[in-house]
């Protein structure tokens, strides 16, 4: 933590396996699943799935608070849809990522205002921000 007065609300803890082609699981039990190598036969899933699924989870909790101080009630129906691309370049491996996210029923401009709110407060925003090209759309 990088102050005394920053205060841990939670911690998730996994244990992974076998790398790409191994299991994770959560300390909990909540979280049990296989993993496969992308493009490849198997029922796991894979890290960009993973990602791209928790982002857009907490992508909708950071829209929910940003929301509010705006006005804006979002719908029952909101969704973001994530992609997380694993990239190959001169450098090695890097992550890119696209959030397209669904506001029906919500005039552009306050979805969009909403999702750049939601953008600066989200963790999963932060922690990528300057580190990969993200690209923000809202339909």
């Amino acid at each position: 933590m990088s102050a005394a007065q920053d205060k841990v609300l939670y911690t998730g803890r996994t244990t992974t396996t076998g790398g790409r082609s191994g299991a994770s699981r959560s300390d909990d039990g909540h979280l049990d699943i296989r993993l496969t190598q992308f493009g490849t036969a198997g029922t796991g899933t894979n890290p960009e799935q993973l990602f791209a699924a928790g982002w857009s989870a907490c992508f909708m909790g950071a829209m929910a608070r940003a929301a509010q101080p705006l006005g804006v009630k979002l719908p029952a129906d909101l969704a973001v849809d994530a992609e997380v691309d694993l990239v190959q370049n001169a450098e090695g491996f890097a992550l890119a990522a696209r959030l397209n996210v669904k506001v029906p029923g919500v005039a552009h401009d306050q979805a969009l205002a909403v999702v750049q709110a939601a953008h600066q407060l989200c963790p999963y925003s932060k922690a990528t921000r300057g580190n990969i090209q993200v690209d923000l759309s809202v339909a």
